[in-house]
């Protein structure tokens, strides 16, 4: 099992957007329907979850007992990242996840006390242009109640968290006739303490 950035996408085996991953403790914020926290466990991370949803983490539990990994469960809001101490942990993913983050600032500012200078966060997100488009036409404004992040906003609450975007990604899908990218990935690493 590998991570995965969405359906119907590449996958970390073809993006390489975290790199081995062997012994290094990494976050997942946010459970997806993939559980990519039993595939991190499976390639050898010590990871750990944090997600809101009493049943989410529940989920996680099942699965990570029926495959037979060790994963540490948080019920708590993306943004509750007390329980890691400043500069513990290799690596931070955040696949579709963002979307229920009301204030990003704050979750950027947590994920940057957490990581280790060097580290890398990596966002999979709904791409803003894919929320704009319903039923093949220009349904919402780029800058709508319905579009909570722009790309703009986005680089620029990273930059100020003291984050350098190094890669940004528009996969395209691998099945269908598709207008825009559905899919915005980007990869931050940390600078500075």
């Amino acid at each position: 099992m590998t991570l995965s950035y969405g359906d119907h996408l590449p996958d970390e085996s073809e993006l390489r957007l975290c790199g081995d991953i062997n012994g290094k403790r990494v976050i997942e914020l946010g459970v997806t329907p993939a559980i990519n926290a039993i595939g991190l466990a499976q390639r050898g991370a010590r990871t750990l979850v944090v997600d809101p949803s009493k049943d989410n983490i529940a989920l996680v539990r099942r699965h990570a007992e029926a495959n037979e990994v060790a994963i540490e469960c948080h019920l708590a809001d993306l943004a509750d990242l007390g329980f890691a101490t400043s500069a513990s942990v290799d690596i931070v993913v955040c696949v579709g996840g963002l979307d229920r983050v009301d204030d990003v600032s704050r979750l950027f500012r947590q994920v940057h006390r957490v990581l280790k200078t060097g580290a890398s966060f990596v966002l999979a997100l709904p791409h803003p242009f894919a929320n704009m488009i319903h039923a093949g036409s220009v349904q919402h404004a780029y800058w709508g109640l319905l579009q909570p992040h722009t790309v703009s906003s986005l680089f620029t609450a990273l930059s100020r968290s003291n984050f350098q975007v190094d890669v940004l990604l528009e996969p395209e899908p691998r099945v269908g006739n598709v207008m825009v990218p559905p899919t915005l990935l980007l990869r931050a690493r940390k600078l500075g303490v």
